[in-house]
């Protein structure tokens, strides 16, 4: 449990009435996504109809509202199902970390199908801001990555796109480049070749091919092969 007077206010209203729980702001958030324990987000197990009163929850509401008397288990009804009353500041940062997690996911799993390359980091921020995209701060950027692809698609066009690669490694450094394949994608095939090279198969978002170009080349000193032999 953490600190009563640092806590904030996480609310649900049902059936007319107000139910009120005191939570850590990150810790309640991580709950929410089912990155953190009840207990860690709590500051106490109390449920009130009004937390700034003091006026606590009856049993008799919890059960006739919730189906039950248990503290916990309305509590994380309150967290997961209702709204943590954020200050504006921790809201707008929420959202901006979320706009950057959604930018980089767009960059490193689409592209320009007019191009067949990624659209640059900054070109994306200025179609999210264009769009007028509302980003939701509270739910994981994966679920809201096709939604918000939907609504860009009028200014920025998009193709996710997963390519299977066939790349060639000099024996003497393929040792270092399996970390960059773990790193960037995943390894499909190894083969050793005759001639001590490796040939290897491996499966990336498309956006990530430059990445991977830049860091093999980077090692290799432009001695890698690359080839497209698979797109879906």
């Amino acid at each position: 449990m953490v600190d009563i007077d640092k806590a904030i206010i996480a609310r649900i209203k049902k059936e007319g009435e107000t139910f009120e729980v005191l939570v850590d702001c990150d810790k309640a958030i991580e709950f929410k996504q089912g990155k953190a324990t009840l207990d860690e987000a709590l500051a106490t197990e109390e449920v009130f109809k009004d937390s700034k009163k003091g006026l606590h929850a009856s049993e008799h509401e919890m059960e006739k509202i919730f189906g039950t008397q248990d503290n916990k288990k309305v509590a994380e009804i309150i967290i997961k199902t209702g709204e943590i009353q954020l200050t504006t500041e921790r809201k707008a940062k929420l959202r901006e970390q979320k706009k950057r997690r959604i930018i980089d996911l767009l960059h490193k799993n689409a592209i320009n199908p007019k191009t067949n390359l990624p659209h640059p980091i900054q070109r994306i921020e200025l179609a999210l801001n264009e769009a007028k995209v509302k980003i939701d701060e509270f739910k994981p950027a994966e679920d809201q990555l096709q939604n918000i692809a939907k609504s860009l698609t009028a200014i920025l066009p998009l193709k996710f796109e997963i390519r299977q690669l066939q790349v060639i490694i000099p024996a003497q450094y393929a040792a270092q480049a399996y970390g960059i394949f773990k790193k960037i994608g995943k390894l499909l095939e190894d083969q050793w070749q005759n001639d001590g090279s490796l040939l290897a198969k491996l499966e990336i978002p498309a956006g990530l091919q430059e990445d991977l170009e830049s860091e093999l080349n980077h090692l290799i000193h432009g001695q890698v092969e690359i080839k497209i032999i698979d797109r879906r």
